[in-house]
């Protein structure tokens, strides 16, 4: 999963796809336990998507606090200037 394919995802479909990739990646964990998993390699690809998809929630949610922490200052500014 590339980072600009996660940009234009809305964050309920990217909450969807981390509930998702957390379930896979638990279910390939489980199978490498067992000797059942043929490609190891899909348990490291799935914790990047994971964390490439937590980042890009933590991003949207540090951009709308930043939006209202300048909007408040703003709003302050303009108070304290009449």
């Amino acid at each position: 999963m590339k980072a600009n394919e996660l940009k234009e995802k809305s964050s309920e479909e990217l909450t969807e796809l981390l509930k998702t990739t957390r379930g896979e990646l638990f279910q390939s964990r489980l199978q490498n336990y067992t000797n059942q998993l043929d490609d190891t390699a899909s348990i490291p690809k799935r914790r990047k998507d994971v964390a490439r998809i937590e980042g890009e929630l933590r991003r949207r949610e540090l951009e709308s606090l930043a939006k209202s922490v300048k909007a408040a200052l703003e709003a302050q500014a303009e108070a304290g200037s009449k």
